[in-house]
């Protein structure tokens, strides 16, 4: 690997062990066996390293979750793959929840750190096509603006809401049925089938 592939796989080990804003430069230098100097040559700071890498990893996450879910999600409903992959996310959760830390960590510093948030929000469009593609199995090359902002942007905050409360309390995270029951719930709402207040008996779960 080249001494920028060194430094990347460094600020990842870091980020897992100490965090994002517990992590120096001198502890990157040390985890990648590569100068301090080499940080300022191939990122410009030590900030858009670590930027870098926690995107890096995110993404290496979804690939994770996607190579994960093609195997058992190809011949399911829509129904079906919408629960089992929010199964498959709390799962995850647990397995890189240090990972979700650091970035939950990222997300309050966001305008205290030099390109974070342009990072954020360059990567956003594509974790909301990807869902898309996870749930719907539509390819993300197909996935239009509307899809994007309307399904995409659901599916995301679905699972961000979902990941804080696994780490609020494991022992009520809402499974995948329960999303799907209350998105019904909200729908028949929505479409004025059910009143505000009006006691709902829940459609059959998916």
């Amino acid at each position: 690997m080249s001494n920028r592939d060194d430094l990347l796989a460094g600020a990842k080990k870091c980020l897992l062990e100490k965090g994002y804003s517990r992590t120096t430069a001198r502890d990157i230098a040390q985890a990648s066996g590569v100068s301090l100097a080499a940080i300022g040559y191939h990122f410009g700071s030590k900030d858009a390293l670590m930027n870098q890498a926690m995107f890096q990893a995110i993404g290496e996450w979804g690939d994770h979750l996607e190579e994960a879910f093609a195997k058992a999600g190809a011949e399911l409903s829509v129904a079906d793959r919408f629960s089992q992959v929010f199964d498959n996310l709390a799962t995850t959760f647990d397995e890189f929840q240090p990972l979700w830390m650091a970035s939950f960590e990222l997300i309050l510093q966001l305008d205290r750190i030099p390109g974070a948030r342009d990072l954020f929000a360059q990567a956003l469009p594509a974790a909301r096509t990807g869902l898309v593609d996870l749930i719907l199995g539509i390819p993300e090359s197909k996935v239009d603006r509307e899809a994007e902002m309307s399904v995409g942007s659901v599916l995301y905050s679905l699972m961000a809401g979902l990941l804080i409360q696994r780490f609020a309390d494991a022992d009520r995270t809402p499974a995948g049925a329960d999303l799907a029951a209350g998105l019904r719930q909200l729908a028949d709402a929505l479409d004025g089938k059910t009143a505000a207040g009006e006691k709902y008996e829940g459609a059959e779960t998916a």
